[in-house]
C-alpha cells in the first residue's frame, strides 16, 4: 500500500532530513541558566520579528497561550474571547484551573473577529458583582473557523480601544505565519496589534516541538518564572531551538506551497476556493465518521471535527502527487449532483471505485459547501470535536 496521504492537521509534520542535520550540529547551553546561545538567538530573532522587545521558548503554544494571559490577567479576573477559540476549546480549562483566570465567550461569524461586538461585552473594572475583563484573546488564523485570516482594519480597532480602555490583547498565533503569507501583512505589524502573542513552529514550519511568547522585556522576566513553575524549563534545548531557526529559514518561504495545495484540493472536491484562506479545507454536511473511515482504508487520513463536518489540513509533509491522490479518494466519497437534494445512490454492480450512499447531496451557488460564516451546532460539541 502507497505510503499515508495525512491531511489531519499540520502538527503531524515531521522533521526533514535538513532540519535534523540543523539539530544535531546546534551549539547549546543550559536554557534555565539562560546559557544556550541557539535558544537566545531565536528569542532575539523571534521577538525582532514581532516587533516586540523580548522572547521566551517554551515547549507548546498551549503554554504560551496560558502564560501569555497570566501575565495580563489576574486571579478573579476574565478573558474574553471567540466561543470557538482555541484558548477555550482545546486547552483542558488551564486557565481557570491553573491560574485562577474565568474565560468568557462571544459567538463570532465563523472565527472572524468583530471588534465592535467583542468591545460591546467587555465588564469594567470596579463593579461590585460583574467579573472584570482584564484582556481579549484573538487567535489568527482561526482554527475552528477554517483557517480564516482576521481582517487587519478589526485588529487595529481592537488595538485602539484597548489602549484607552486598559485592556490588554493577547494573540493566538499559532499559525500566524499562515496569516501573513496569506494577507501580505508583515509579522511585525501583527505583532504591534498586541500586548503578548504566542507563535508556534510545530505547525505549518514543521518543527517538532516548540512556541515562542512574545512581549514586552519586564513581561518576559515575569514569563520566565511562570515557564518554570509550570515545568517548562528545559535544559540543553538548543537542539530544539535550532529546528525552529532552520524552519524560519526554508520553511516559511514556502508555506504559500501549502495554500496553494488547499486550492487545488477544494477545487477538486468542489469546495468554494474563496472560502479557503490559508491551508484548510472544511467539508460541510457529510457523515464525517463514515467518510474519514472509508478514506482511511484507502490511504487518507482526514480530521473529524464534528459528527457532520470534515477537515483537511495541507503541509510540509504532503507534496502535489499526495494532494491528488486524496482528491482522487475523496471525491468520489463527496460526489454529489446540485441538482438533487436527495441522498447519493449506491454504486452499481462492478462499478468500482467507492461511493458513499451517507453524503447529502446539497451545494452552495459556487460549489460544494463549505461555510464557515456559517456557525453550525455541532461544530461546538460532541467528543469527536478533538482536533488541533
Amino acid at each position: 500500500m502507497a505510503e499515508l496521504v495525512d491531511l489531519r492537521s499540520d502538527t503531524v509534520t515531521r522533521p526533514t532530513p535538513a532540519m535534523r542535520r540543523a539539530m544535531a550540529e546546534a551549539e547549546v547551553g543550559d536554557d534555565v541558566y539562560g546559557e544556550d546561545p541557539a535558544v537566545r538567538a531565536l528569542e532575539e530573532r523571534v521577538a525582532d520579528l514581532f516587533g516586540h522587545e523580548a522572547a521566551l521558548f517554551v515547549p507548546s503554544g498551549t503554554m504560551g497561550n496560558q502564560i501569555g494571559m497570566r501575565l495580563v490577567c489576574e486571579p478573579g479576573q476574565e478573558v474574553l474571547c471567540d466561543a470557538d477559540a482555541h484558548v477555550v476549546t482545546y486547552e483542558m480549562g488551564a486557565a481557570a484551573a491553573v491560574f485562577g483566570i474565568s474565560t468568557r465567550t462571544v459567538v463570532s461569524d465563523g472565527g472572524l473577529l468583530d471588534a465592535d461586538a467583542l468591545i460591546a461585552q467587555v465588564r469594567p473594572r470596579g463593579d461590585w458583582h460583574l467579573t472584570a475583563t482584564a484582556a481579549v484573546a484573538v487567535e489568527n488564523t482561526h482554527n475552528r473557523g477554517g483557517g480564516r485570516v482576521q481582517p487587519l482594519d478589526q485588529l487595529q480597532r481592537l488595538w485602539d480601544w484597548s489602549r484607552d480602555a486598559g485592556v490588554a490583547v493577547h494573540l493566538d498565533g499559532a499559525r500566524i505565519w499562515n496569516a501573513s503569507v496569506a494577507s501580505g501583512v508583515d509579522l511585525a505589524v501583527y505583532g504591534r496589534l498586541a500586548d503578548t502573542a504566542s507563535v508556534c513552529f510545530s505547525k505549518g514550519l514543521g518543527t517538532p516541538v516548540g512556541s515562542v511568547l512574545v512581549a514586552s522585556a519586564e513581561r518576559i522576566a515575569a514569563a520566565r518564572l511562570w515557564r518554570k513553575r509550570l515545568g517548562g524549563g528545559m535544559r540543553q534545548v538548543g537542539v530544539l531551538a535550532a529546528a525552529c531557526t532552520h524552519a524560519l529559514d526554508s520553511h516559511l518561504p514556502r508555506l504559500g506551497e501549502d495554500h496553494e495545495h488547499a486550492q487545488l484540493l477544494a477545487k477538486r472536491l468542489g469546495v468554494d476556493p474563496a472560502s479557503v484562506e490559508t491551508n484548510m479545507v472544511v467539508l460541510d454536511d457529510v457523515a464525517a465518521p463514515l467518510v474519514a473511515e472509508a478514506a482511511k482504508a484507502q490511504g487518507v487520513l482526514v480530521s473529524q471535527v464534528s459528527p457532520r463536518r470534515v477537515r483537511l489540513v495541507t503541509h510540509l509533509d504532503v507534496d502535489r502527487a499526495g494532494i491528488d491522490r486524496a482528491a482522487d479518494v475523496l471525491a468520489p466519497l463527496l460526489d454529489r449532483n446540485p441538482a438533487d437534494t436527495t441522498t447519493a445512490a449506491a454504486p452499481a454492480p462492478g462499478d468500482g471505485g467507492v461511493v458513499c450512499p451517507w453524503v447529502s447531496r446539497r451545494r452552495t451557488a459556487a460549489g460544494r459547501g463549505c461555510r464557515p460564516a456559517r456557525r453550525s451546532a455541532t461544530w461546538s460539541r460532541g467528543p469527536s470535536s478533538r482536533r488541533p
